[in-house]
């Protein structure tokens, strides 16, 4: 899940309408005082969910202490941010920055080089096309024809880059959730399935008692309404509801105390309404819907407070909110249970996505199955021609050996003659001539 709450902390929340920007006065004199390079450590704020994310908070983390970098994002409006003017100022930022960046930047490009080639070897491995582009869109978030050093081009991908991305972050987690509950109601229609009718009975009457004590709740104020902020502030903070002050209520709410709420300390408020409908203890409620619940009120108050769409809600534009008529909202909360998340039609087409799916696996079974006999037996002839290898080395050997010694066999298996002082064998069928012998006639 998308934490706003990471950029946050950083001072420079993304530079685009889905990053939030903190800034504060500066105070350093940037000619009487040379920067520090302090090793950064590992970022501490949530995580945005992106695949470049340790290299986009490092990223805002280094920029923020440059001082001059800081005073003009103190002066920046979202426009000049998005149309890249932000993005030329990091000409001036101080060169022991730029050298932490190009730094930063040439870790990435290892990473990045690593995650490609082991993709590539995974779908050339699986016998699939490789989608070379798909790969390369791994790389919008710099310029990787300049490997070595951090450019004004590359603030300005990272700017875009991340804008795009974040901007689709909260569909996909929603399209995520729509599928986390199909599945848990094809699983539960699958286990019906190998049920006999009497046990089939019983669960089927376990499951509609259950749905109706989770719906049995009570009510839930809507988020960001008088009702909803004026029960925090009394039972949360255990203030008359009667002397409800929007200011106090924002200064008390603001734990970081840097003027604005962040996404976290929104959803804290929350926390109440969520209680009435969610206790981790019942059978009957998953947490998981419940952090889907809480993300839902976020958004809810963002879109109807956050006007400058920053992801931040600022003390005036949270003054501002309690003076609309929404703010008097007397109607309940719709929980998820009250409003269906899929029809029947969308299900049936997610289970037939299943079986299809099943069947891709069994059929890339079967072939793996197939490719594996076939290496085996291809390794059993290899065994088995290595074996007649050896066997007739051996055999050459043993020829080699004994043609060596003196009386080894000849053709036909007689042992060849041999004539004193001569280490020559006599061929076969040839008659050794008449030696004279001394003292002899």
């Amino acid at each position: 899940m998308v934490k706003g709450t990471s950029l946050v902390h950083c001072g420079l929340i993304l530079l685009s309408l889905w990053l939030c920007i903190q800034s504060v006065p500066i105070s350093v004199d940037k000619t009487k005082e040379k920067p520090q390079v302090e090793e950064l450590e590992s970022p501490q704020s949530a995580e945005t969910g992106l695949h470049y994310d340790r290299y986009l908070r490092e990223v805002i983390e280094y920029l923020e202490k440059d001082p001059h970098f800081k005073e003009k994002l103190k002066n920046a409006n979202m426009d000049d941010i998005k149309q890249g003017k932000l993005s030329k100022e990091l000409d001036f930022v101080h060169h022991n920055f730029r050298t932490k960046l190009d730094e930063l930047k040439r870790e990435e490009m290892n990473r990045l080089r690593m995650l490609i080639k082991v993709k590539h070897d995974i779908q050339g491995g699986n016998g699939r096309t490789v989608d070379h582009q798909a790969l390369l869109k791994q790389f919008d978030h710099l310029n990787h024809l300049n490997p070595n050093t951090f450019e004004v081009d590359d603030l300005d991908r990272l700017i875009q880059s991340a804008t795009k991305d974040l901007e689709n972050f909260d569909k996909n987690r929603h399209d995520e959730f729509k599928r986390y509950e199909m599945m848990k109601e094809h699983e539960r229609r699958e286990r019906l399935k190998t049920m006999n009718e009497e046990v089939r009975k019983t669960e089927a009457q376990h499951y509609e008692e259950m749905k109706k004590k989770h719906a049995d709740h009570p009510k839930v104020n809507h988020p960001g309404s008088e009702d909803q902020l004026k029960e925090v502030w009394q039972e949360s903070d255990g203030l008359d509801p009667e002397n409800f002050d929007p200011k106090t209520f924002f200064k008390i709410h603001d734990s970081n105390g840097d003027g604005f709420f962040d996404e976290n300390e929104l959803e804290a408020l929350f926390t109440k309404e969520l209680e009435k409908v969610y206790n981790p203890k019942n059978e009957e409620d998953d947490m998981v819907e419940m952090e889907e619940e809480r993300l839902r009120m976020r958004e809810h108050v963002m879109n109807e407070v956050d006007t400058n769409k920053d992801r931040l809600v600022s003390m005036g534009e949270f003054i501002a909110a309690t003076k609309k008529e929404e703010f008097l909202e007397k109607d309940e909360w719709e929980t998820l249970e009250q409003k269906p998340l899929y029809t029947e039609e969308e299900l049936r087409e997610y289970e037939q996505h299943l079986v299809n799916e099943e069947l891709d696996i069994n059929q890339k079974s079967v072939e793996l199955q197939k490719q594996r006999e076939e290496l085996e037996r291809k390794q059993e002839e290899l065994n088995a021609q290595k074996i007649g290898l050896q066997q007739a080395v051996e055999e050459m050997e043993r020829i080699k050996t004994e043609t060596k010694q003196p009386g080894a066999a000849v053709a036909g298996g007689e042992p060849a003659p041999f004539v004193p002082g001569n280490n020559q064998p006599v061929p076969p069928g040839h008659q050794q001539p008449d030696v004279p012998v001394p003292g002899h006639s």
